[in-house]
Formats: C-alpha cells, structure tokens, sequence
C-alpha cells in the first residue's frame, strides 16, 4: 500500500493533455467580402498613398520644427518666430506627405499588379516595385538619377522586407 501512493503522488494526475489545435474555420461571408476589397490593388494603393501622406505630415512637423532658424532670428519677435517657424513646418510637412503620398501608392501599387501578373508573392514583385518607385521619385533629375534612385530604393525595400520577414 505504501508504495501504491508513493507512485500515484510522483506522477500526479494522469489526465491527457489537451490539444492546443483549434478546429478551422470557414470564414464568413463578410470577411470573405472584406478579403476581396483589400486584394483590389486600387484599394490598397489608396490607402498606402493616404496612410503615406499621413507619415509624411508628422514626419515634416518634426523636421520643419527641428530647422535652423534665419539669422535675423535673435532680432525678431517671440511672436514672429513663432509665426515664421509655423509657416516652415507647414510648408515641410506639405512637401513631405506628398512625397510619402506618391511614394506609398506606387509602391504599392507596382507590388501589387506585379504579384498579381506573376501569380506569386515573392521578393521579386518587392525589387521591382521598389526600382519603379526609385525611378519615378527621381525622375526629375535625369535618366542617370533614375537608375539609382531605382537600384537604391530597391536594395532599401529588400531591407525593409527583410527586416519585416514576409517572404520566409
């Protein structure tokens, strides 16, 4: 008897363990609807584009705030300082949400119809949406300034993907 209870309080329970599997689940209507709204590649360019021109406004509020100062700084008044470093970081912010803008909707865009053609989801929709989007960010400055822009910007979104994992 003693060795009965010996092995019954080394051992504890012996209940089985329950599986940490859930059961699939067939989604549902609306999110099969919601699925296909997100997979439409003008929709996520929108809302890449939109939520780029959002970034690119915080980011040039912090920026413009961060400016030198002109030199007739220490004659003007606190309250033209203020009026003249509230234009600037309104002008940062501008010029850098519409950069971010453009950018995040041909990004996104080009990724897009890119695996969509090529049927898969891989790094290569990611160098080449990122070589378009380096090209067309620095068109304006010559064919040569294309070229790096897109092999720049196309060595910075492999990075990023990288860096995020999304291809493993």
């Amino acid at each position: 008897m003693a060795t009965d209870s010996g092995a019954e309080s080394g051992n504890g329970s012996k209940e089985p363990e329950k599986s940490k599997i859930e059961p699939f689940r067939m989604p549902s209507a609306e999110e099969i609807r919601a699925q296909e709204v997100w997979n439409n590649c003008a929709v996520r360019s929108v809302v890449s584009g939109v939520m780029g021109g959002g970034l690119g406004l915080f980011m040039g509020l912090f920026l413009g705030a961060l400016d030198n100062h002109p030199t007739m700084h220490d004659e003007m008044t606190g309250r033209q300082q203020f009026i003249y470093t509230a234009k600037q970081m309104g002008q940062r912010s501008w010029g850098s949400a519409k950069a971010f803008a453009v950018m995040g909707l041909v990004f996104s865009a080009t990724e897009c119809v890119v695996e969509k053609a090529r049927a898969k989801h891989d790094m290569t929709n990611t160098v080449v949406a990122g070589c378009i989007t380096g090209g067309v960010m620095s068109a304006k400055g010559g064919p040569q300034a294309a070229c790096v822009g897109c092999a720049g910007f196309a060595a910075f979104s492999v990075l990023i993907e990288k860096f995020l994992d999304r291809h493993s």
